[in-house]
């Protein structure tokens, strides 16, 4: 008998699915997308079951509008992985469901191959091929790319051309665009490049047998320092998964790691690479997603959201610096990309490789409870010397922007030598405040429990909680006086400063304000590799994975609020970003190194991370996480919470916490701690607290949180707050 009714998740906050009627001349697929009617909306659903009954009458169910795919959305295992997502992570099914397909899908638009624009030389164009193109080297770089054959738009973005160029040459009558479908080719004939291979040392070569020698799932963690040649690895283990006709994922943390990663890959193996991030437009994303699907690529390199692409036949999983904090979701699901991309390895069979040179403490714990295989890599790869450790200690020092008279002549030196010197900083703006030197009033946010940044280069200050801003203020609005003085350091004001110091120096500075631009990250990044800036700034975006072999000098400036911040994961991320930074120095065969500024440098942190190695930090962490009983050794679920009115959310909290403490699977290993403000206790005009929930088991926590959540959504106050669940959470602000 034909099901008369099809069971549809929806992207609505709800943990529920919603019958509908099936039409005769309508077949649904379990697993595909459909049309319904939702109120007075309609909504794009995702068909979960089938049956001929349903807890309301069968008259009062509305028929499902149309059906938009006659085959599924996802393969089986893939499926079956984002219904685990949505059960562990406690997030709605129809709003997991619909966050893991590229938005052209969620607005129903054909599960096909979208036109894509291409470029291709004129015949003009050849004949000037021919006779040379001056001093026009971008023009010239482009026309020879045309010169094998067409090239699509995408290509010229990934190697770092701009559009202007293009358009030049498009108006010279040179190049022309034409829009195009993708070729789906058959890759597997011969997948790597004729191109010099780097002669792999012991450690690389022991690695990569390792992971070869297994069958099935397996997961590996590769430690090994920076620069030691992980990528080289990563290259050697995909070749064989590609000579078998299947497929790789690579996941990088940031989109300003792609473009130096792709292009490593794709003058590597002669295969289609494709790539995930949010820089894509919809049709661009789509495209990349239906490649994986149907087997039009061999590779994909992409950020967080890459992990839950379809694949045709997936061989291997690579989670490169597979500690960094941006492979946690911080919104809707809350996943965490690398424990998720275990999970898929698990269910598909295959290897997985989490590469670091500083592994989290969880990961390392895996490790070396032997739950992972441990992969060492100890020494830098070709002939890069390690880099000489400094401290710096600016007590009673006159800091210049945050520059002190010893760095200063330390950068002169590295400068003089012909190299070039990365400062960073991780706090952008000019100003991170703006006082009346009269009376000490500061320009404060109305809507956020915090200061407004002074940015001069817009002239305007800015909240960067809520993102509200407003011109810059010139008058107290405490005592009326006109004397605004800024106080402390951003990225803004140390370029300006740099100018100064150094005006036969050319400063670039790479933040989030500098780089929104699509493809100026891209552009900065080569314009460095080619020598045009002799001294770098930047925030976290330029301490990740980055190749600057003329670097020689990296400088923190500012790490002092780390050593007493309340986060007990602050000490573990400075001693990452200490380690990653300095990694950037001596990448080449030019000895590197690394000056860290602090008031405070007998700190045992800091002496260990100079002295010792970030193994040593990692031993002495997890010690100390052990006698108190934090992650690795427990798992905490975060309840957050806000409202216009903070009595009702610190209330609504308090509900929460007797719900979880009087339930039946609550026992002596399970603690709740709070309610308390967050520590942005008012953020967008909206009052925050928050409830820990700290269990000694993953088990214990699911069933308690999936049998105590809908007796939460009944509270009286559960309507009046907004609020929300983070399964083992990163960041506790």
């Amino acid at each position: 008998m034909r099901p008369l009714i099809a069971r549809v998740a929806l992207p609505v906050p709800l943990d529920k699915q919603f019958d509908y009627q099936i039409p005769s001349h309508l077949f649904p697929i379990v697993g595909g997308r459909v049309s319904v009617p939702f109120g007075r909306q309609t909504l794009v659903g995702i068909v979960t079951s089938f049956s001929n009954e349903s807890e309301f009458g069968f008259d009062k169910l509305k028929p499902i509008k149309q059906v938009l795919d006659s085959q599924p959305v996802w393969p089986e295992k893939l499926y079956g992985l984002l219904l685990w997502c949505s059960q562990f992570y406690q997030y709605p099914l129809g709003d997991t469901l619909l966050n893991a397909m590229p938005s052209a899908l969620r607005k129903g638009k054909p599960a096909d191959f979208a036109t894509l624009v291409e470029w291709r030389l004129t015949i003009t164009g050849r004949d000037q091929l021919m006779q040379g193109f001056g001093r026009a080297i971008k023009q010239e770089k482009v026309m020879r790319m045309l010169e094998p054959g067409a090239v699509s738009h995408q290509r010229f973005i990934d190697e770092e051309v701009s559009s202007s160029v293009l358009k030049t040459l498009a108006e010279k009558g040179w190049i022309e665009s034409v829009e195009t479908k993708p070729v789906i080719r058959d890759w597997r004939q011969h997948v790597e490049a004729n191109v010099d291979k780097p002669k792999l040392n012991a450690e690389q070569a022991i690695a990569i047998a390792t992971v070869n020698s297994g069958e099935g799932f397996g997961c590996y963690l590769l430690e090994g320092v920076t620069g030691s040649g992980k990528t080289e690895v990563y290259l050697n283990l995909i070749k064989p998964v590609l000579e078998q006709g299947k497929q790789a994922l690579v996941l990088v943390p940031e989109i300003g790691l792609t473009p130096q990663t792709i292009n490593r890959f794709r003058k590597r193996f002669d295969v289609p690479v494709e790539v995930i991030h949010s820089g894509l437009n919809d049709t661009e994303r789509l495209n990349a997603w239906l490649s994986a699907r149907d087997n039009a690529c061999g590779i994909v390199i992409g950020t967080r959201s890459a992990l839950l692409t379809p694949f045709n036949d997936l061989g291997i999983i690579i989670v490169d610096e597979e500690h960094d904090a941006s492979y946690k979701q911080q919104d809707s699901l809350r996943y965490h990309a690398r424990d998720v991309a275990v999970m898929r390895a698990n269910k598909e069979q295959i290897p997985i490789v989490l590469g670091s040179a500083t592994p989290a403490l969880e990961t390392l714990h895996n490790a070396l409870a032997g739950k992972y295989h441990h992969l060492v890599l100890s020494s830098r790869a070709g002939n890069a010397t390690p880099t000489t450790n400094k401290v710096l200690d600016v007590k009673g020092l006159y800091l210049e922007s945050g520059l002190s008279a010893p760095l200063i002549a330390e950068m002169r030196k590295h400068l003089e030598a012909g190299n070039q010197v990365m400062l960073f900083l991780n706090r952008r703006g000019f100003s991170p405040a703006l006082m009346c030197h009269e009376c000490g009033w500061i320009a404060e946010c109305k809507r956020c429990d915090a200061y407004y940044t002074y940015h001069q280069y817009s002239n305007e200050i800015r909240c960067h909680h809520c993102g509200s801003q407003q011109p810059i203020i010139h008058q107290c609005q405490g005592c009326g006086s006109t004397h605004l003085v800024t106080v402390g350091v951003g990225t803004e004001q140390l370029e300006k400063q740099l100018a100064e110091l150094f005006p036969e120096y050319k400063t670039i500075r790479i933040d989030r304000d500098s780089t929104r631009r699509k493809g100026s990250l891209e552009s900065a990044l080569g314009a460095i590799r080619n020598g045009e800036y002799q001294i770098l700034i930047g925030t976290q975006m330029l301490a990740k994975g980055h190749h600057f072999p003329d670097v020689t000098l990296v400088a923190l400036l500012d790490v002092d609020g780390s050593l007493y911040s309340s986060d007990f994961r602050a000490s573990e991320r400075l001693a990452q970003l200490f380690i990653q930074v300095a990694g950037r120095a001596g990448r080449a065969s030019k000895p590197g190194e690394v000056v860290l500024q602090t008031h405070h440098p007998e700190h045992s942190l800091l002496q260990a991370l100079l002295t010792k190695s970030y193994r040593h930090f990692a031993d002495t962490a997890l010690e100390e996480r052990k006698l108190a009983q934090l992650p690795p050794y427990s798992f905490l679920t975060l309840f957050r919470a806000e409202a216009n009115q903070s009595e009702v959310v610190e209330e609504f909290l308090r509900q929460v916490r007797h719900t979880l403490e009087f339930h039946p699977l609550f026992d002596d290993y399970c603690l709740v701690l709070g309610p308390t403000p967050a520590p942005l206790a008012k953020r967008a005009g909206k009052y925050r607290w928050q409830l820990l929930l700290q269990t000694q088991s993953r088990p214990t926590m699911q069933k308690l949180l999936s049998s105590a959540k809908p007796v939460i959504q009944m509270l009286p106050h559960a309507k009046k707050v907004r609020w929300t669940l983070d399964i083992e959470p990163q960041d506790l602000s």
